[in-house]
């Protein structure tokens, strides 16, 4: 029986072959997440990792072929990071983009000069903005909406210690309670069009919830009900920030134009200088709007 260790370069340069064949898109990053995953350590850290014992070379090698097969990297790992955090995820709620991270960090930035402000975070999913705010915001009150049960039952093992109180429910009518007295509502809801789930990547499409994805014809549907949802929640110069499609920028824009309810309408660009999420203010009937970081 053959014991000897495998050398980490070469199963890892294996690995990103066959990553690269089945079409994954970042196959050397993926294959290394892999071998940390198994070994145990950071990613930064494989340089002085060592080898793979054959049992670890046996997980790994079931673990790549998963991956081959297309199953999400974050659904192998049990996990994702997103800004200053890792949470939890796994089948039944949508895995968190590195684009989302903008949309938080505008809100984190907006409140930052706030006195206990009160956010609201609907379609949660994960978490992830409403895990982010209440890491980054000192003294904010953040609630966490979610309809989806799966889901909700991953934001609620995420939000375990964190202060995130995460209630189940439909974003459209959720906690009416706190009607016309919110900060800050945010929202990632879906927003593709039907007539995209041909387009997809099989991660997207076989792997992500399609409550998370799928946003009517026009992939418009979730953003309206975030504009709708934001003007009864918000007071009067309270914010919101909604993500979308990198094409669909104008188009939400004009929801909230078409309203009527909202000033400081602003169309803004993720890292990639995409567009990627639309934020405005409630129109004030006095006072001044939250916090000094809202500009054009």
């Amino acid at each position: 029986m053959n014991t000897a260790p495998v050398r980490l370069n070469v199963a890892i340069k294996d690995a990103h072959d066959q990553l690269a064949a089945a079409g994954v898109a970042s196959p050397r990053h993926d294959a290394e997440e892999l071998a940390a995953f198994v070994l145990g350590c950071p990613r930064n850290r494989l340089l002085v990792a060592g080898d793979l014992s054959q049992g670890q070379q046996l997980v790994f090698s079931r673990l790549v072929d998963r991956r081959a097969s297309r199953v999400p990297l974050q659904h192998l790992t049990g996990s994702a990071p997103f800004r200053y955090l890792e949470v939890a995820v796994g089948p039944g709620v949508f895995v968190p983009r590195p684009e989302t991270e903008v949309v938080a960090g505008w809100c984190i930035d907006a409140l930052r000069h706030s006195d206990q402000p009160l956010v609201v975070d609907l379609c949660t999913g994960s978490g992830v903005i409403a895990l982010s705010i209440a890491h980054e915001v000192r003294g904010a009150t953040v609630h966490a909406v979610e309809r989806e049960a799966d889901a909700y039952d991953w934001a609620r093992r995420n939000a375990t210690g964190t202060g995130v109180i995460v209630h189940r429910g439909d974003a459209a009518h959720a906690l009416p309670e706190f009607d016309g007295t919110v900060d800050l509502v945010v929202g990632n809801p879906p927003y593709l069009p039907d007539t995209h789930r041909d387009l997809v990547d099989p991660e997207v499409r076989d792997h992500d919830p399609d409550a998370a994805l799928w946003g009517g014809a026009d992939g418009l549907d979730g953003p309206r009900m975030i504009e709708a949802a934001g003007c009864r929640l918000l007071r009067h110069g309270g914010l919101v920030a909604v993500e979308h499609s990198d094409d669909q920028g104008q188009a939400v824009a004009e929801i909230f134009r078409a309203s009527g309810e909202w000033e400081h309408i602003v169309v803004r660009q993720d890292l990639g200088g995409r567009d990627r999420f639309v934020t405005a203010q409630r129109r004030r009937d006095s006072g001044h709007r939250l916090g000094a970081k809202e500009s054009g």
